[in-house]
């Protein structure tokens, strides 16, 4: 276990190149990549959080007409991810399926169609919110499910926000978001990683997720995603 208060690179030294910016948490080398997600290279894990398969259909079963083609979209993202990184596994930080409404026909049929192209890659997923309502995915999804914190020493993988005593933790559930400004008083909100001490939160990985304005504390750091650039805020004032 490392004793520096913060175990983030500064941004001068941190490696970023095509949307990835490498960095350390804890003393273990990982990559943030723009596509919302944290790879560990030394265990090849892909870490994702509040994927929120099913939202869109949810909405549609309440009356809301929204367009279709979220889950393909995900899940293709999710591909080129694990093509880009070389993952054997994803963990996901809770709400894989938003809600039991979403549980339709065709989410079922594209999810199994995509695991069955990816068979040998082992799934886990650490229960959140959303999961304790929507029900565990069924078994031929090929999904392992656990509660949290499940741990990958040295990580503790969460859904909710939590800063433990003994490891460190990477979250969800929040979706964090920064507003960024930009000259002639433009400003946009932006999905970002909140990075702290014993605790990184990850962006949500679901584009028809949402965002919430994160206040960050002095010790943490944020790594806003713009497009397919990463960049790392300044730290902020003492």
């Amino acid at each position: 276990m490392q004793n520096e208060t913060f175990a983030f690179d500064p941004p001068a030294r941190s490696q970023a190149v095509d949307g990835a910016l490498t960095t350390a948490l804890d003393g273990e080398r990982v990559t943030l990549l723009a596509e919302r997600a944290l790879y560990w290279p030394r265990e090849r894990t892909l870490f994702v959080a509040d994927v929120h398969l099913g939202k869109a259909a949810a909405f549609r079963a309440g009356g809301v007409p929204l367009p279709r083609g979220s889950t393909a979209a995900d899940l293709a993202r999710l591909t080129r991810l694990l093509a880009r990184t070389g993952a054997s596994r994803i963990v996901v930080l809770g709400d894989f399926l938003h809600a039991k409404a979403g549980r339709v026909p065709a989410l079922a049929d594209a999810f199994v169609r995509w695991r069955t192209e990816h068979a040998t890659i082992e799934v886990t997923l650490v229960r959140g919110n959303h999961d304790a309502r929507a029900g565990d995915p069924p078994a031929r999804w090929n999904v392992a499910c656990v509660d949290e914190p499940h741990a990958l020493p040295p990580f503790l993988a969460c859904h909710r926000i939590t800063n433990p005593r003994v490891g460190y933790a990477l979250c969800g559930h929040v979706h964090p978001g920064m507003r960024v400004h930009g000259s002639g008083e433009q400003t946009a909100r932006l999905p970002c990683f909140v990075l702290g001490t014993r605790r990184a939160i990850l962006p949500a990985f679901g584009r028809f997720t949402g965002l919430a304005d994160i206040a960050p504390a002095p010790q943490e750091r944020i790594v806003v995603i713009a497009g397919a650039t990463l960049f790392a805020l300044p730290a902020p004032a003492p």
